[in-house]
């Protein structure tokens, strides 16, 4: 009898790994590193992405100014609304606060000290306002191309700070022609403008990420932004406002002098005005003006940073 010898069957050879398996991503991640490719927009680190930053400074630089001379480009009277916008609302705002609710009572050389607030003011405020909308307005740009995105926000507080510069020519007018005299003192509103400039980049690039991960904030931050100006001593002098007449607590007096925008308002006036000595400034005001700079500079910078990859997706 004879018998039959019957093989095994072959054992089916394995399932190549699929690319959405660890295997599969393994190799697929082999691969790449073998012919030198990375993922594309990944965060780089944060060495990295300071120097990448740096690399394109004139790019930066050109986009702010290109920025600053498009923005009255259909407007007859052109770049004199660079100076004209913060005049006009300073004179608005002597009307209501100087005129009509005496705000100027008490204060020496009011109207200098008026427009040197306003000036300042109106740098954080529109430094902010446009660092709010740096990525979420500027979508087809960030989707076209490569580059660090922090570069759109500080873009745009360097635009704010090349205008401010414009105003602060006709705000030397303004102090010559109300008999301030020059001094050796207006040399420090050189460091006091680079603070503020730190300081404003860096709530830029927070908000830019708010911004980007939540469009409706541009919509409320007029709202917020209006409520900090009140706060901040631009119209009135917060000594007075806050003095032991007013019938308010003492520690008003004290938050109010630590608010970020008194710190940099308060520096620019001791700087400019001779009436506004240092029996005006809280103490350690320099000390308060770089320390704000650096929490909300490094901070904000930062905060921005981590969330690179996500910069117009979705």
């Amino acid at each position: 009898m004879s018998q039959v010898l019957h093989t095994p069957p072959p054992e089916p050879a394995p399932a190549p790994a699929s690319p959405a398996s660890p295997a599969g991503e393994h190799d697929l991640a082999a691969l790449a590193a073998r012919h030198g490719l990375t993922v594309s927009g990944a965060r780089p680190s944060l060495p990295e992405y300071v120097r990448q930053l740096w690399a394109r400074r004139h790019f930066i630089t050109a986009f702010a100014t290109a920025k600053l001379t498009a923005q009255y480009s259909q407007a007859k009277l052109g770049q004199v609304w660079q100076v004209m916008t913060p005049l006009l609302n300073a004179a608005v705002y002597y009307f209501i606060f100087g005129v009509l609710m005496n705000t100027s009572r008490g204060v020496e050389d009011f109207v200098p000290f008026l427009v040197t607030g306003v000036f300042v003011w109106t740098f954080t405020q529109s430094s902010i306002m446009a660092g709010t909308k740096a990525i979420s307005g500027n979508l087809g740009l960030v989707r076209a191309l490569h580059f660090p995105r922090a570069a759109l926000p500080v873009s745009f507080c360097l635009q704010q700070l090349q205008q401010l510069l414009f105003s602060m020519a006709a705000l030397v007018v303004i102090l010559l022609a109300f008999g301030v005299p020059p001094a050796p003192s207006w040399v420090l509103a050189v460091p006091a403008l680079v603070l503020q400039f730190l300081f404003n980049a860096g709530v830029s690039l927070f908000m830019a990420r708010v911004g980007a991960k939540i469009p409706d904030a541009a919509q409320l931050m007029p709202f917020l932004l209006r409520t900090w100006m009140y706060a901040s001593g631009v119209m009135f002098s917060i000594d007075h406002m806050t003095g032991p007449d007013s019938g308010l607590p003492s520690w008003v007096g004290t938050v109010l002098q630590l608010n970020p925008a008194v710190v940099y308002i308060d520096l620019m006036r001791f700087a400019l005005i001779d009436t506004f000595d240092a029996s005006h400034l809280p103490p350690h005001v320099w000390a308060l003006a770089l320390g704000w700079a650096l929490v909300a500079g490094i901070g904000g910078f930062t905060y921005f940073w981590k969330a690179e990859e996500t910069y117009g997706r979705g």
